[in-house]
């Protein structure tokens, strides 16, 4: 046997471990519903000011990424994609939404949104919470 380690994986090969983990888990999840979900937002000229990306999976919605952009702040903006994605996950049977922050990120913004922390990582991925 050899262990091969890489800090350049090729997309294949993430496609071969997601496939086996993926036969894995299908006895347990295989009806688990499951999709991909964004929402974006653009000014009347047609530009990206945000977006969130995420997922549905079950009753959950996970939000990986929202951004907006940095001349928008404190506009509403995320809290409008917030939003328009739980709604839409809710409308899928979503009961509730796992995100992760880091600390100087959006953790305030998240806490008015009425989410709460479960987990801390201390000197995540140095000096940083997440």
């Amino acid at each position: 046997m050899n262990v091969e380690v890489t800090t350049q994986p090729d997309p294949s090969d993430i496609d071969e471990i997601r496939a086996g983990l993926r036969k894995h888990n299908s006895p347990f999840l295989g009806d688990v519903y499951h999709t991909d979900v964004a929402c974006y937002l653009y000014d009347e000229h047609g530009k990206k000011l945000g977006g969130l990306v995420g997922e549905i999976w079950g009753h959950w919605l996970m939000v990986k990424f929202l951004w907006v952009d940095e001349h928008h702040l404190n506009k509403g903006l995320g809290r409008q994609l917030l939003n328009k994605a739980e709604e839409f996950a809710r409308s899928k049977g979503c009961q509730s939404s796992f995100l992760d922050t880091f600390s100087f990120q959006a953790k305030p913004f998240y806490e008015k949104q009425g989410y709460s922390v479960q987990i801390t990582l201390n000197n995540f991925p140095i000096e940083s919470r997440r």
